[in-house]
């Protein structure tokens, strides 16, 4: 990566947030976080980070809810999202892409190799290079 690559971590477990947040740092990415979909959005707006990771369940405004959001958004539209969730049935799978979700990662995860998939699923589907810049 020639620039820390920014990653926001949607989720409304606290614990999750921290998980990802320590180590995606200690693998060199920026990282900011929100509890919700309403907070994600905001941020995704403001700061237009390099990637969103995005729980499926939260209050407020679900993931699904939540990335049909940034998919109308001019300014979010094109920031690759990945789908973080325990909900790893075909269906549910298959509904995320459908919405827009460019990758799915499913809980449990081992977060001390977070780094290495997300960069491993960006360059497989072509999105690596339109981040990294």
């Amino acid at each position: 990566m020639s620039k820390k690559m920014t990653v926001l971590v949607v989720d409304d477990e606290k614990h999750i947030r921290l998980a990802l947040d320590y180590n995606l740092r200690n693998e060199g990415f920026k990282v900011c976080q929100a509890q919700d979909g309403v907070e994600g959005l905001e941020i995704a707006k403001k700061k237009k980070p390099d990637l969103i990771i995005l729980d499926w369940m939260m209050p407020r405004m679900d993931g699904i809810q939540t990335l049909h959001a940034l998919r109308r958004d001019k300014d979010t539209k094109d920031i690759p999202v990945f789908m973080f969730t325990a909900k790893g049935t075909l269906e549910d799978v298959d509904r995320g892409f459908d919405v827009g979700a460019d990758g799915y990662i499913t809980k449990p995860f081992d977060v001390w190799k977070i780094g290495k998939y997300i960069l491993e699923k960006l360059e497989k589907i072509g999105r690596l290079k339109a981040v990294a810049h």
